[in-house]
């Protein structure tokens, strides 16, 4: 029966992935120029490197120095504003790009409503930030929102680094966050992290006094790279787990023509050493150390986060004596988003932190 029922799953993945009929495959760049505003490319600057070892050197130094790789200056400009959708916070990301729209943060905002509620029960005030996943629409994983400011926990749906509000006109989907272009998705992935840790500072001068995180697929790892560099997140939910952000890339179901565009130009080992800043591995043991409540969830048939690299970052987190949990789900990455999965997996969700904030 599980063989039956795996087969039935795989291909229902592949029905699911299969439905997206534009995706481009981009030609590989080793992307320099996106490196020129990262604070260790000014101690470090490009005096005969190649490319490749370049940006071997940025890595390595952002990882050693990751505090200042990831520093940024709290957004000065926060404003909420009602909109159709309800509440959008709104302010100007602390990293620049060459993309005006990129540059506007927007997150919508569901404050805690009913009767549990922190200012009708008297209690303290608890917030999640919430991170979808790669190219979802403005409207996904708002209902998981809505969940949770039902249970009294108010959510935070930031919008990511190229997506939905923040997408250039020329692009239909949130290509320039994860794509052949290697400095570039560097620099998506740590504006992306930054635009999480401001976020937590709109939210502490909101006066919420306990702030967690749930990260889905692209979400979980920007949302690990945020945590382990901003101590004030401290519940946090991986809605999809996963290893080196090269090793998706290139074996992920979703990701081929990233692949395709990279493959002639580079091997896995050179992407793996070139996207190591951006990497949980390289953070895991420094996140051990800071006493978080963590949430792994992987799916047992999942195609595009391989289950093997969800395994291991589960086994270091038992080596590491990690307070966690694990949840496996019987389904894959894009059947986590259907029927009835989609419920059980918000069902694991809103009950940790709901028990844990």
């Amino acid at each position: 029966m599980d063989t039956l029922y795996g087969r039935w799953m795989l291909a229902w993945e592949s029905r699911l992935c299969s439905r997206a009929t534009n995706r481009v495959v981009r030609p590989f760049d080793w992307g320099i120029d996106w490196t020129h505003s990262w604070p260790i490319a000014q101690k470090f600057p490009r005096n005969g490197h190649d490319p490749e070892s370049y940006l071997r050197l940025l890595n390595q130094a952002a990882i050693e120095s990751s505090d200042e790789f990831f520093a940024y200056e709290t957004p000065r400009d926060f404003s909420i504003e009602n909109t159709a959708e309800g509440k959008l916070l709104r302010f100007t990301s602390a990293v620049e790009t060459r993309h005006p729209e990129n540059n506007r943060v927007h997150a919508q905002f569901f404050p805690a409503t009913g009767r549990l509620s922190p200012e009708r029960r008297g209690t303290r005030k608890v917030a999640t930030i919430v991170l979808p996943h790669w190219n979802a629409s403005v409207t996904q994983h708002n209902a998981l929102c809505v969940g949770l400011a039902k249970l009294g926990i108010a959510a935070l749906r930031l919008s990511m680094p190229y997506h939905d509000y923040r997408m250039p006109a020329e692009l239909e989907r949130a290509d320039y966050a994860v794509s052949a272009n290697v400095g570039r998705t560097i620099d998506a992935t740590r504006q992306a992290v930054i635009d999480v840790r401001s976020c937590v500072d709109w939210l502490i001068g909101q006066g919420y006094e306990r702030i967690g995180l749930v990260g889905t697929s692209l979400g979980s790892c920007y949302g690990f790279l945020a945590s382990v560099h901003d101590p004030r997140i401290e519940v946090n939910v991986f809605n999809h787990c996963s290893t080196y952000f090269a090793d998706v890339v290139w074996e992920g179901l979703s990701s081929q023509h990233i692949r395709q565009g990279l493959e002639p130009s580079i091997t896995l080992e050179q992407l793996r050493e070139t996207w190591s800043a951006i990497s949980p591995p390289n953070y895991i043991e420094r996140y051990a150390k800071m006493k978080k409540r963590s949430l792994f969830i992987y799916a047992r048939y999942d195609t595009t986060f391989p289950v093997r690299f969800s395994e291991q970052v589960v086994e270091k987190a038992r080596e590491l004596r990690l307070d966690h949990k694990v949840v496996v789900m019987p389904c894959g990455h894009y059947t986590l988003g259907e029927t009835p999965f989609k419920f059980m997996d918000g069902y694991h969700i809103c009950s940790f932190l709901k028990r844990n904030l």
